[in-house]
């Protein structure tokens, strides 16, 4: 039973794609730290001293035991920053250690000298016109 479940954590990626999401939520958790505790404090700053995760726009007060009603679009601000650098953190990482394998070359081809197509070097009939190529 052990050895299955090994066999299966190995053919699937599912160690891999575990490891994957345990590293995504920490970067998560360190992007979110980044956004709220070193680069919104001093744009606030700059805005003249707002704090951005409390600035919303009230549509209706509260009263009584009816909570407010508000959009809370300064905490929006603050994710879609923390987004942004997610965003671009997973972009460089796939740039960086993710390559691409070259494309295989293009096959050898040459001209027909009847029709003027390309054919592949190695054929014998042209594939357009039919006639017969040369060596």
């Amino acid at each position: 039973m052990l050895s299955d479940f090994r066999a299966f954590l190995l053919k699937t990626n599912a160690l891999g794609l575990a490891i994957g999401v345990i590293i995504g939520v920490a970067l998560g958790n360190v992007v979110n730290s980044l956004v709220n505790d070193i680069v919104m404090p001093p744009i606030g700053l700059l805005l003249g001293r707002v704090d951005f995760s409390s600035l919303v726009i009230v549509l209706q007060a509260g009263s009584g035991d009816a909570a407010e009603v508000a959009i809370r679009w300064g905490a929006f601000v603050n994710v879609l920053i923390s987004f942004v650098v997610v965003a671009f953190a997973v972009f460089w990482i796939n740039r960086t250690f993710i390559r691409e394998p070259p494309a295989p070359p293009a096959p050898a081809t040459k001209t027909c000298p009847h029709c003027r197509e390309s054919v592949l070097a190695e054929a014998t009939k042209c594939r357009y016109c039919g006639s017969p190529l040369p060596e």
